[in-house]
């Protein structure tokens, strides 16, 4: 496989890093290494240092350096799932460690800090982190962790990451960033100071809606180490045909962000001109109040807009279920668009007035803007609205 620190642009890197083609065969697509076992020539003594499916695969390997090269980072691991990848950091905490979230997160991980590792005795306190001034008086000694999305899910509010990581340092802690949203095409936390970036391949870098994976990149090779460990032990690792399927979409990831951005940038600023629509929420319009922030931190403000119509939430879930071309569907980052609303979806989880303390209105709904024909989606809303 090639090298992790392949020479070149963004656009070269995604398409050929980690990818060279097969020695054996000359095949120019990674090969899927459907096997659970390898052969060894004596105990203990693998031939390429494979010895069992679930600790390494010659295709996870390809998609593992390959995403370390495209976030600049040193060290990239895959997981069966964004989930199972926020699982692994949480497995290094102990009873009394704390860990300092925003409090506009998925509902997911919100769940699994608060129903599942909350039970062991780990603390998590939710801010704004867009205040970092609420972050900073969050972070103590116990806290092993910052945790952050930029932008967020679903309210697509930024957090300085340069700022936050000098914080988290500052307190001993690590800065772990959801960059899901953004994906490394239009913004990478490791360059900003970053300890650790977190993806749902299922996002964007998989990019068609057909595989559910997850990834940590690093550093560190003592953390990298570290979560290898728990990545192995615990066992949710993604198969070789999930690699290969998220390995075809990092291929085109950066043409597709282009458009996605493209058109999201045009609905928003529709939607904020539209006499229905009482709030809009995109990091790349001049009114959205981190404007200047997306300006430095990020390429564009990305494919994701929410918005809050002025019939509230009765309005909100008759546009959802009414649209044509945007499919009411969870998830996001695929070719298509999608619409739904988090309240009673991917954030079903929190409870209501946890919600409503961050600024997610039940009336909220949220677009995942693909890449069809830009006329075509906007007339799909105006009709609706």
């Amino acid at each position: 496989m090639s090298d992790s620190h392949l020479q070149g642009q963004f656009e070269t890197r995604a398409i050929h890093a980690g990818q060279a083609p097969d020695p054996q065969t000359g095949a120019v697509m990674t090969p899927v290494y459907m096997t659970s076992t390898y052969a060894q020539t004596a105990p203990g003594k693998p031939i390429a240092g494979y010895e069992y499916s679930r600790t390494h695969n010659p295709t996870r390997t390809a998609l593992e350096i390959n995403l370390a090269s495209l976030e600049g980072g040193r060290h990239g691991l895959c997981f069966s799932s964004g989930l199972a990848a926020t699982n692994a950091l949480l497995d290094r905490l102990v009873p009394g460690d704390k860990v300092v979230a925003a409090n506009d997160l998925y509902g997911g991980t919100y769940r699994i800090f608060t129903k599942v590792f909350e039970r062991y005795g780990i603390e998590f306190v939710f801010v704004n982190s867009a205040n970092l001034d609420e972050v900073r008086d969050a972070v103590d000694a116990r806290t092993r962790y910052v945790y952050i999305e930029t932008p967020t899910n679903p309210l697509l509010r930024l957090t300085d990451i340069r700022a936050c990581a000098e914080i988290a340092h500052k307190g001993g802690a690590l800065l772990v960033v959801d960059n899901t949203f953004a994906t490394p095409y239009l913004q990478r936390p490791l360059e900003m100071g970053a300890d650790v970036v977190l993806h749902s391949l299922t996002k964007y870098l998989g990019g068609h809606s057909d595989v559910v994976a997850g990834a940590l990149i690093v550093n560190d090779t003592a953390l990298r180490d570290e979560l290898a460990f728990f990545q192995n032990s615990v066992g949710g690792t993604p198969g070789p045909m999930d690699c290969f399927l998220v390995m075809r979409g990092t291929k085109t990831l950066a043409i597709r962000m282009d458009r996605h951005s493209e058109n999201a940038l045009a609905i928003a600023q529709f939607l904020e001109g539209h006499a229905a629509v009482d709030r809009v929420h995109y990091p790349g319009l001049p009114t959205h109040p981190q404007y200047d922030l997306c300006k430095r931190q990020m390429k564009t403000g990305g494919g994701m807009v929410s918005f809050e119509l002025k019939g509230g939430v009765e309005a909100g879930n008759r546009l959802a279920s009414s649209t044509k071309i945007f499919t009411l569907a969870e998830s996001l980052g695929g070719v298509e668009s999608l619409i739904e609303t988090p309240p009673s979806m991917t954030h079903a989880s929190i409870p209501a007035a946890v919600r409503h303390a961050a600024g997610l209105q039940d009336g909220l709904v949220r677009l995942s803007v693909g890449i069809e024909h830009i006329d075509d989606l906007i007339a799909d809303l105006d009709r609706v609205l």
